[in-house]
């Protein structure tokens, strides 16, 4: 399980979520997160240093060059290689307008959630939470789940609780299929760049590279503790990626890399 990293705080989310090449065929996807989003917006367009960025994202200046490096990695390859680069996701929480100098404003705290896109209140007491499931645990390949438990969350509660079969579904329809359970929140293993778009597509929001027990992931994530990796990837296809070797999909980082599959 990968180890929490810190919330990344940001003033507002990307008004844009998808730019393409025009009048060709896109050659594939890129994700770039939200909080590498903002380390490119405060860094290139409103001119601040890297440390000045690390003090109103509320990181070290360290993972804010990462960030930054990163982002402008996944930019060049879209640009040069003509591939359509997308905007979800990453460990970010909206500022609430409390840290000094954020946005312009003055106070003195901040809200920070473990949660990777940014939770009203009224959304983590209300909403529904599915979980890649197999066995009570949370299965390590989303694409390849048999089963999704689904959590009825109430008052920041759990309530009823469902398992729910695929019936075989794929990658593509996986996402439709959760979609019509007006599912809030997914919770799994490994998960491949397509189907991450098509995540972000239904407004689901995502964590994944989370094992164990799926009723204790959905607890930690109502306590906002919850220990997951907001870059995973999956590439099942890879050496020694293969069910029935021990390997939770998504666990490393040498999987698909970037956004890949369909932003639509």
């Amino acid at each position: 399980m990968a180890r929490p990293s810190r919330c990344r705080r940001i003033c507002f989310e990307p008004k844009y979520g998808r730019f393409g090449p025009c009048g060709t065929e896109e050659t594939g996807q890129v994700l770039l997160t939200v909080d590498e989003f903002e380390a490119v917006r405060l860094i290139d367009h409103e001119k601040r240093t890297h440390e000045q960025c690390a003090k109103q994202m509320g990181v070290s200046r360290t993972t804010v060059t990462e960030m930054y490096e990163r982002a402008r990695t996944k930019i060049a390859d879209c640009i040069v290689n003509g591939k359509t680069l997308c905007i979800s996701g990453g460990n970010y929480a909206l500022c609430d307008g409390s840290a000094r100098s954020c946005c312009g404003r003055n106070c003195d705290r901040a809200d920070h959630r473990a949660v990777g896109q940014a939770t009203t209140r009224k959304e983590v007491d209300d909403m529904k939470i599915a979980v890649t499931y197999e066995d009570g645990n949370v299965f390590p390949h989303f694409g390849h789940t048999e089963y999704f438990k689904v959590y009825q969350v109430e008052d920041g509660k759990i309530g009823d609780a469902q398992v729910v079969s695929t019936e075989g579904s794929g990658h593509g329809a996986l996402a439709g299929l959760l979609s019509g359970l007006k599912v809030d929140v997914l919770i799994c293993g490994g998960i491949g760049a397509g189907a991450q778009a098509a995540m972000a597509e239904a407004g689901i929001r995502l964590y994944g590279g989370v094992s164990g027990s799926a009723d204790q992931a959905v607890e930690a994530f109502l306590a906002g503790s919850l220990a997951y990796d907001p870059d995973v990837h999956c590439d099942h296809h890879g050496e020694g990626h293969h069910h029935g070797e021990g390997h939770a999909c998504g666990a490393d980082k040498h999987g698909c890399g970037g956004h890949g599959g369909s932003c639509h």
